[in-house]
């Protein structure tokens, strides 16, 4: 009987294993939703990707990641969306529920945010004719400020839905309580995308006190200050049904674990915490 509720993006284990490895390790505490990253995917290539997903009866909730549109000149920009094509193919592969965008930060020796943000725009326009095609819905992941410079510019959910809303069907966002916990506007912004069912995937994790790395240094769900069922509650109200995706990148602490501890663990605290 598969845990229902409960996806695992894949980088929570990287570090301990494959795709093909960390999808028998799931199984093995009944989790039957994933969602992978595109290297992971391409070490064992995608068709065995898309076998095992497919044998294995699994739900992926999203393929990590599309995005990082900004660009110095035309062809980086170019470069980009060519990527993003493939992401898009790859997730359809996958039958992937979405296709995660982190849509990148400041272009080399620029300073101009509000450029930057332009080209996040017109970045996602340019995909989503292909998007549409394949059936794949793009989600903005709007990341926390301290990485409006090198990873995403788009920074809350108001200015996600805000693309969203200008680019139409097709487009919608990635609630990661990592990067959205702090935002005072959080409840009247997950309304607004519950209104358009625009709300694509739920991911979770916890926000440690002291964080000792602002990348690597994720807590796992119940060891932080994060209101999770808070959250979970708005989204879910908001009409999303999905599952809660865990995601977690911890260099100095779970991913020095055993895969097996992590996953076990990962399932009691969404079973008691989330």
């Amino acid at each position: 009987m598969a845990l229902s509720g409960l996806s695992i993006n894949l980088a929570t284990v990287r570090q301990q294993y494959d795709m093909r490895q960390a999808v028998e390790a799931c199984l093995k505490q009944d989790i039957a939703a994933i969602a992978p990253w595109r290297d992971q995917v391409h070490a064992i290539g995608l068709s065995e990707a898309a076998r095992i997903v497919s044998d294995n009866r699994l739900k992926v909730t999203g393929l990590c990641r599309g995005g990082m549109f900004p660009a110095a000149d035309a062809e980086g920009l170019k470069a980009a969306i060519d990527d993003n094509r493939r992401a898009i193919d790859e997730a359809a592969a996958l039958n992937a529920d979405c296709l995660v965008l982190v849509v990148g930060g400041l272009p080399k020796g620029s300073k101009d945010i509000v450029h930057a943000r332009e080209m996040v725009a017109d970045g996602i326009a340019a995909i989503l004719p292909h998007a549409r095609s394949a059936g794949i819905p793009l989600a903005i992941e709007p990341l926390h400020p301290m990485y409006a410079a090198d990873r995403a510019c788009v920074n809350t959910l108001e200015q996600a839905l805000d693309i969203c809303d200008l680019l139409g069907t097709g487009v919608g966002v990635a609630v990661d309580v990592y990067h959205v916990w702090w935002d005072p506007k959080l409840y009247e912004q997950v309304a607004r995308a519950g209104a358009k069912g625009q709300i694509l995937a739920h991911h979770i994790c916890d926000w440690l006190v002291p964080t000792k790395d602002l990348l690597l240094d994720r807590g796992m769900m119940g060891d932080g200050v994060i209101d999770l069922k808070r959250i979970r509650a708005a989204v879910e109200k908001a009409g999303f049904s999905g599952p809660q995706e865990v995601e977690i990148f911890s260099e100095a602490n779970w991913w020095k674990r055993p895969g097996e501890e992590v996953l076990s663990t990962c399932v009691e605290r969404f079973s008691t915490v989330c």
